[in-house]
């Protein structure tokens, strides 16, 4: 079972995720953080520069820096790869000082403003609205042909005219009435951000404030694994209450400890200190490194102290096989995103790549955040893509 565990200390808030006691997700949220959580919010922006010669656009959308647009994310959207003509022209697509309803994809850092898109997304525990797009598909996590023709069935008889949905992996098994019901409340909240967005001037306003980290969490996970969540907070305690009722969730148990530091208690220190570690060792005796750089994060998988019982390729894919299972963890945990590429030891037969590759599709199946496995490249190298839960986790 799962335990939400938000421990308030001072300025900063840990928000940990343990499963069976161990830590599978971990953020930390400072209040002072010069560059707030954004991603997912929904403004009216104003075009303030256009750059033809990067196809993209200047807007204000209130925050410190101008965010950025390109062309592609204008245009709209035909199919999931949101393929944008060859032809279109950023100078044709929008004007100086004109407004555009943006959701911002991607979160500012001390380089960049915000990357924004007009293809709006407004996320429910069981389906994703897309009202802007008539684009339906379904998670590939989803796997059972029946189950997945049932869920578009429902989906697309009950989505409102020219829009579009995603159906997300929570919604495997659930009741027909509860799908639908989600559409609809998904499509009043939509009207009211286009209503507001119609009415209001030509200045940047903030329209939709995305969820928090914890409503986040609480939406993503199956309410029937997340058995209690625990606050050392009152304030907090009381706005998780407000949550859950909105939610109409019932079988969470909500705890308040206060003033108690949850992190101790809980004996969650140890593993929080592993999370930012360079090298995490396996059980075999092998390891792995983890290395961000500004635009990948390399893995490497080493052999260390394991020499194995039988022969080298056996004992090569014992270590790549712990590395794997171990490597999924570490991306959920570290919530690790975007290009990562996996340096196995060589395996010299194709089965064993192939079991490797299976290996770590099905234990990417655990994480929540959306997940690409390439495959291997040409220089034995494992490809995969990973996007971020929360742009703020240490």
């Amino acid at each position: 079972m799962i335990e939400i565990i938000i421990n308030k200390k001072e300025e900063n808030k840990t928000i940990a995720v343990v499963e069976n006691g161990k830590l599978v997700e971990i953020y930390e949220d400072n209040i002072n953080n010069k560059h707030k959580r954004n991603e997912g919010n929904i403004y009216t922006g104003i075009i303030k520069d256009i750059i033809p010669g990067m196809q993209a656009a200047f807007i204000d959308i209130g925050t410190e820096k101008n965010s950025f647009i390109h062309v592609k994310d204008i245009l709209p959207q035909t199919d999931e790869k949101i393929s944008a003509s060859e032809d279109a022209k950023i100078k044709d697509v929008v004007k100086i000082n004109k407004k555009l309803l943006v959701q911002v994809q991607k979160d500012s850092n001390d380089k960049k403003g915000a990357r924004t898109t007009t293809h709006i997304k407004l996320t429910g525990k069981y389906i994703i609205l897309l009202p802007q797009t008539t684009i339906t598909t379904i998670s590939q996590k989803i796997e059972n042909e029946e189950e997945k023709e049932r869920l578009l069935k429902i989906v697309k008889e009950n989505l409102p005219q020219n829009m579009g949905g995603i159906i997300r992996t929570s919604a495997e098994k659930q009741k027909e009435d509860v799908i639908i019901e989600e559409i609809k409340q998904l499509n009043k909240q939509w009207q009211e951000i286009y209503k507001d967005f119609q009415k209001g001037e030509n200045t940047p306003r903030l329209l939709y404030k995305s969820p928090s980290i914890v409503e986040k969490i609480i939406i993503d996970l199956p309410n029937e694994k997340i058995n209690s969540i625990i606050v050392n907070n009152k304030e907090d305690y009381e706005d998780l209450e407000q949550i859950l009722r909105k939610m109409n969730i019932q079988n969470i148990k909500l705890n308040l400890e206060e003033n108690e530091d949850l992190i101790e208690k809980y004996d969650l220190q140890h593993q929080i200190e592993k999370v930012n570690q360079r090298k995490v060792w396996l059980n075999c005796g092998g390891f792995i490194t983890i290395d961000p750089t500004e635009a990948l994060v390399a893995i490497d998988v080493n052999s260390g102290k394991y020499t194995g019982k039988t022969n080298l390729e056996e004992t090569i894919y014992k270590v790549n096989y712990e590395a794997t299972i171990e490597i999924a963890k570490q991306l959920r945990l570290r919530d690790i995103g975007g290009i990562i590429i996996i340096d196995y030891i060589d395996m010299k037969t194709e089965e064993n790549k192939q079991k490797i590759e299976k290996l770590l599709r099905e234990t990417l199946k655990q994480d929540r955040a959306k997940t690409q496995v390439e495959g291997f490249t040409k220089l034995n190298l494992m490809e995969l893509t990973r996007k971020h839960i929360c742009a703020h986790n240490s």
